[in-house]
């Protein structure tokens, strides 16, 4: 049995767009569980919820991102996808590295401070990731032209040494 470049890349953008759906709800749900901590609340529903959220967090959503980011990735380069969008995209990304990051800053949080932090507000890093969701949503499924911003010397070779001496010839 031969496989083709087709099967392989229908198999990768399967495994990113599953990794995707994971880590994006998981990007919605996590504030709205970390929301129902409430000062007060008895020691067995506190440890309940932060036991739901802490495995939530370390064994279903950053596995799915480092999935997504993985799978995405190997997707660039398989497919060529070079253009000034897709770079737009991963900058969305990243902001989407960077909210997970705060979700999981805040599942610390709960946890070394056994019930005397209360979380934020999940209203603004449910907006947050949604509004990036969607932005990353359009650039992929539009594919805009984007203007390249970069300037000419940036993209060609300068013919110069670098400034170091343990630099290999």
């Amino acid at each position: 049995m031969t496989v083709s470049i087709g099967m392989i890349l229908s198999i990768v953008k399967g495994l990113h767009i599953a990794a995707l759906i994971l880590w994006c709800a998981g990007l919605v749900a996590l504030p709205l569980m970390l929301g129902k901590h409430q000062a007060g609340e008895s020691q067995a529903s506190y440890a309940r919820l932060r036991l739901l959220t802490h495995d939530s967090y370390t064994m279903i959503v950053t596995p799915a991102a480092v999935t997504a980011i993985a799978a995405g990735t190997a997707l660039i380069y398989l497919r060529g996808v070079f253009e000034p969008w897709m770079f737009a995209k991963l900058v969305a990304v990243g902001l989407l590295v960077c909210l997970h990051a705060l979700v999981g800053h805040t599942v610390l949080l709960m946890s070394e401070r056994r019930g005397e932090y209360l979380p934020p507000s999940p209203v603004p890093l449910i907006v947050g990731s949604i509004a990036t969701m969607i932005v990353v949503l359009i650039l992929v499924l539009a594919k805009p032209v984007v203007p390249d911003l970069a300037p000419a010397w940036l993209k060609a070779p300068q013919n110069r040494q670098l400034p170091v001496e343990e630099t290999p010839i």
